[in-house]
């Protein structure tokens, strides 16, 4: 095996505690896709879209993964699992992890960049089971994507989103993970739905309450204004 095959198995070695060598690697429906994409790619370049789309229908159906021949992608790319969609327009970083059911989908053209339909992933990222991201947007190094998650907004760098519409968690990604990132989503209850919405309605009761002490001390200096005013017209009278 020639150096750069060897150092791109062992990085989806470090990424997938199953995976017990690089002869098994080889074998990964997401590794051959990869394969196969870079062939169909080159031929896309050239013109060649005919030959381009056989080679996509037959990794297609020897994977169940659909890289488009246009797609754009760096080094280290890792799909785990198949029935992944990569849109023709899209364009992926280095060392960037995909799981199972992911779509890195399209938008009308007329609703953002002419030319440009589906997503931007930059470096790092890792996007959980089941997730669509959705237009051109970026998603931004080493942000990560939380499974079923639908993405369809810039995400900044470092983020961690979850939900339908996928909205940012408490936790960054320096603060959720290691070196890697199973899944996109950390296993804590920083990142449990139920957590986050209680977060989010302490931190409303928080402000009701402060609004509260706002008006009764407010209420409290009107009513001392009014009780001293008598007295004053009183002094003014005498």
């Amino acid at each position: 095996m020639n150096s750069g095959l060897v150092d791109y198995l062992d990085s989806v070695k470090a990424r997938d505690p199953a995976a017990r060598s690089r002869w098994e690697i080889l074998l990964y429906p997401g590794v051959l896709a990869l394969g196969l994409h870079r062939v169909a790619h080159w031929l896309y370049s050239g013109n060649l879209y005919f030959l381009a789309r056989l080679i996509n229908h037959i990794s297609r159906f020897l994977t169940a993964i659909d890289i488009h021949p246009g797609a754009k992608i760096g080094r280290n790319f890792f799909i785990d699992h198949g029935f992944t969609v990569v849109g023709e327009s899209a364009e992926i970083g280095d060392n960037v992890t995909i799981y199972q059911n992911v779509t890195l989908g399209g938008t009308n053209p007329t609703s953002g960049e002419p030319g440009k339909r589906h997503p931007t992933i930059l470096d790092n990222v890792i996007i959980g089971s089941g997730a669509q991201v959705l237009g051109p947007i970026t998603v931004g190094i080493r942000a990560r994507i939380g499974a079923n998650a639908v993405v369809t907004k810039d995400v900044p760098e470092g983020a961690t989103m979850i939900g339908t519409p996928a909205r940012s968690t408490l936790v960054e990604a320096d603060q959720s993970s290691g070196s890697f990132l199973p899944y996109g989503t950390p296993c804590n209850e920083a990142c449990d739905p139920a957590v986050q919405r209680m977060e989010s309605l302490k931190a409303e009761v928080e402000q009701l309450r402060r609004r509260l002490e706002e008006i009764s001390h407010e209420q409290t200096e009107w009513e001392r204004g009014f009780r001293a005013e008598p007295g004053e017209r009183e002094r003014g009278g005498a």
